[in-house]
């Protein structure tokens, strides 16, 4: 069986996607292109999908009944009505985050989907299909270190460029964390903190760089998550888990260790794409199996639901100082 995919939007990540559903992954092929820029979805015909049809607007091609499956890699503020269509057209959509720009957005698509009366939804969070990440979450599950106490985590780049605001370092970097610490730990958030330590003198004029996100969790695990997106010295993810009896930490991606000029050494990576580049793959390869059977294991529109309160306390603290409480609906049944 080979599933038949629309993509709503040719950017980078969009173009990084059709290549893969086209040249690595199974049982998928690219129908169907929209973008905004006609000439993105042509170079993408005449590079790597000469069959697939090129749509003016995104509605018809959701609707197109040789459409099987949606991925929306689209601007984030479309998102909300391209995952609504797609709920309404009664077929599954793998919307990249964020799934809308509000919590209230995804609310709206959370109910769309109970409506339909079965889950569509796959949410472009790749961190749990990232090796490292679910050999730590097997760790934890198993109770080897105890239950968690404590999280130590970082997300670093080299560097930003000038339109990255300090909202952004929650709504377009800690989200990450926001979506795989949950996951990690099977359990809420409830309150949000944002300090600020000194600034680097390697961030613009209108940004605050690094800051510290504090978390307090519903079973009362404390978390600090350093974001500093103008490290220099490479891209670099880190994460420690304190227990009452052990301590787990994330693997280093593999790199070869070095013994040259009188240092011993390892690389370290710079680009995030080549970081998660496995987890993309497995990502996308896992959503278009669950198309083929029928049942969405991935990351839930309810999990962007969370991912986006959470958020939205977040911001709140940047700009109060102050401890936000991150307050979410009740879980519907639908998604226990």
């Amino acid at each position: 069986m080979t599933i038949n995919i629309g993509v709503i939007g040719t950017g980078a990540i969009g173009r990084e996607h059709i290549r893969r559903c086209s040249t690595v992954l199974q049982n998928a092929r690219v129908v169907a292109l929209n973008d905004i820029n006609r000439d993105n979805c042509q170079q993408i015909v005449d590079q790597l999908t000469p069959e697939a049809r090129i749509y003016d607007n995104a509605i018809d091609l959701i609707n197109d009944p040789q459409v099987n499956a949606v991925l929306v890699t689209s601007w984030g503020p479309t998102h909300e009505a391209f995952v609504l269509a797609a709920i309404e057209a009664g077929k599954a959509v793998f919307c990249e985050k964020p799934l809308a720009v509000t919590a209230e957005g995804c609310l709206n698509i959370v109910e769309a989907e109970i409506k339909a009366g079965r889950q569509l939804v796959q949410v472009g969070f790749m961190r749990p299909y990232d090796s490292g990440y679910r050999a730590l979450k097997a760790v934890i599950d198993s109770g080897e270190i105890g239950e968690p106490l404590m999280l130590h985590c970082a997300h670093r780049n080299p560097e930003v460029g000038d339109s990255y605001t300090t909202d952004m370092a929650i709504t377009d970097t800690l989200i990450h964390e926001l979506d795989v610490l949950r996951w990690l730990l099977n359990d809420d958030y409830v309150s949000a903190q944002v300090i600020f330590p000194r600034k680097t003198r390697k961030a613009s004029s209108h940004l605050r760089d690094p800051q510290i996100v504090l978390l307090e969790t519903t079973k009362g695990a404390r978390i600090d998550v350093e974001i500093f997106v103008n490290c220099e010295y490479g891209y670099d993810i880190q994460c420690e888990v304190v227990g009452e009896s052990g301590i787990a930490r994330l693997p280093e991606p593999m790199s070869v260790q070095l013994r040259s000029a009188a240092k011993l050494s390892t690389t370290i990576l710079t680009d995030w794409k080549k970081r998660f580049i496995d987890a993309y793959d497995v990502e996308l390869q896992a959503f278009i199996n669950n198309v083929m059977s029928g049942e969405m294991t991935g990351p839930s529109a309810w999990d962007g639901y969370a991912a986006a309160v959470a958020a939205d306390a977040c911001v709140a603290a940047q700009n109060s100082g102050k401890i936000v409480p991150v307050k979410m609906a009740v879980k519907p049944a639908f998604y226990r």
